[in-house]
């Protein structure tokens, strides 16, 4: 790495943040909160990919799913209703309604009025501490800054498989401006990628009327998740018509839209209309300037626990840092980043993914936080496993959506909480009280001494925790009492 640097005497701003997403935003926004002098340079649009590619537009179309899945499924409650009609262009232009009413949020007016300089363009580092801005506009900007936060994103991994750039493939960034020109959902959708983006557009289209086809290479769906979610997940995308390929390699495209996949039984021939990549999500690093300044490394950015690089000036937040891919954990890393960066040198912390937590978003939702049992079991750390299933939950029986479970990890002897996954409708809003508990170091009994509205579905927290004590009741003290009552009636 360079030293021969030459560092400004006087900064132009206190803080640059390069990208315009769930970091970046958040990361201007602090800036500008603290009375810093910001600058946020974005090329393309505001919001990121959670507002224009990812979130946002996938969630507005698993809801249409669900609408015409719950359509179908009426009988079982008593409401007759006649065949399902997709309308595909209007489910498109929804999703474009909703993105529209959601985007004055991110918007440069809302920034620009709470204080931060918005430009339209790309930031390159000329220097540790200077980038040249190429704007959209055609022309150009210099700034220096004191400090600076990189929050370019990630961008879909397009793996090498034979003839793939003439398979006319989509990945979740394309597909939403792919699918808006279409008069209906594709006849014949093969995904490839079995996690959390591959499994809920895998259901939704084929609830929305694709016959879809979901390739993994691994031997199993979600394998961030428990293994349990992952068979429960599978067995409902497989109820509802997803042919799931677990175990399946793709081999090559060939000519006439056919994708050859291998697995335990050879090869096997794929016919598509639409092949969609969702493998993974690699970080944006080209362009910016950051190999000259030797920062990146085998296709990434090494930071510290600060989330600083080689550069103690310079903060990376978000899917670029590559310590998990999620909004919400853009947006915690951002705001360590960005106060680290503003506090230097006086104050710094250390950034904490211990209650992270994650939302997969099929039917029945997977939500976790901490450990999992087999993050646990490979890291050598001892639990004791408490499981409440809910086929016995009065809300779930009273919905009839009994499938799933709540799963929580406890430190041997004591109910400290370790991690959870819970599997189940609403299973990401039910898991939001076991972060809290896990943040605030409250042990699972608080969860069970909580008086919770009956019935409602985070009640399933406290039934785990009930679970919990009833396997561990003081028996000694129990037959005391038994003697003891058995003496009172004489």
């Amino acid at each position: 790495m360079r030293t021969d640097w030459k560092k400004p005497r006087r900064f132009d701003r206190n803080l640059i943040v390069i990208g315009a997403g769930a970091a970046g935003l958040v990361s201007s926004y602090i800036a500008a909160m603290a009375q810093a002098k910001v600058t946020l340079v974005e090329a393309h649009q505001m919001g990121g990919d959670c507002l224009n590619t990812g979130c946002i537009p996938s969630k507005a179309l698993l809801k249409s799913a669900k609408i015409a899945q719950a359509a179908r499924d009426s009988a079982r409650f008593g409401v007759t209703t006649g065949p399902v009609s997709i309308d595909f262009p209007a489910v498109m232009r929804r999703i474009r309604e909703v993105i529209d009413t959601i985007e004055p949020h991110d918007s440069v007016e809302r920034f620009t009025g709470l204080g931060v300089e918005c430009l339209a363009g790309y930031a390159r580092f000329i220097d540790p501490w200077t980038v040249d801005i190429a704007l959209n506009d055609g022309g150009t900007q210099r700034l220096t800054a004191k400090s600076f936060v990189i929050a370019t994103g990630a961008a879909p991994i397009i793996p090498s498989i034979p003839g793939i750039e003439d398979s006319g493939y989509l990945t979740s960034e394309t597909l939403w401006d792919a699918m808006s020109a279409r008069r209906q959902v594709p006849g014949r959708l093969v995904i490839l990628g079995g996690g959390p983006i591959g499994c809920e557009l895998a259901q939704a289209f084929q609830r929305l009327g694709s016959q879809v086809t979901l390739v993994e290479m691994a031997d199993r769906l979600m394998l961030k998740e428990d293994a349990e979610a992952a068979v429960i997940v599978g067995a409902a995308l497989s109820q509802e018509g997803v042919d799931v390929r677990a175990g399946h390699k793709a081999v090559r495209f060939e000519a006439g839209k056919r994708l050859m996949i291998a697995g335990p039984d050879g090869e096997i021939e794929l016919a598509y209309n639409d092949v969609l990549v969702a493998t993974g999500r690699r970080a944006r690093l080209t362009g910016f300037g950051l190999e000259e300044l030797g920062l990146v490394e085998k296709g990434r950015i090494a930071v510290n626990d600060r989330l600083a690089t080689a550069f103690p000036h310079i903060y990376v937040a978000g899917d670029v840092a590559g310590n998990q891919q999620l909004t919400h954990g853009a947006s915690h890393e951002a705001w360590f980043a960005t106060v680290n960066a503003l506090a230097r040198p006086f104050k710094s912390f250390k950034a904490d993914y211990r209650v992270l937590p994650r939302v997969t978003y099929t039917e029945p939702e997977v939500a976790s936080v901490g450990l999992t049992e087999a993050e646990a079991n490979a890291g050598g750390v001892a639990y004791e496993l408490t499981r409440y299933e809910l086929d016995d939950f009065d809300r779930a029986i009273a919905d009839g959506e009994t499938s799933g479970f709540v799963k929580i990890l406890t430190s041997p002897g004591k109910d400290s909480i370790l991690g959870a996954t819970i599997v189940g409708a609403h299973a990401g809003e039910i898991i939001a009280e076991l972060v809290f508990a896990m943040r605030h170091k409250m042990p699972l009994g608080k969860v069970l001494s909580v008086i919770h509205s009956y019935p409602t579905w985070s009640e399933a927290n406290k039934f785990a925790a009930g679970q919990y004590r009833l396997a561990r009741k003081p028996e000694r003290l129990q037959r005391f009492a038994r003697r003891w009552f058995d003496w009172q009636r004489g």
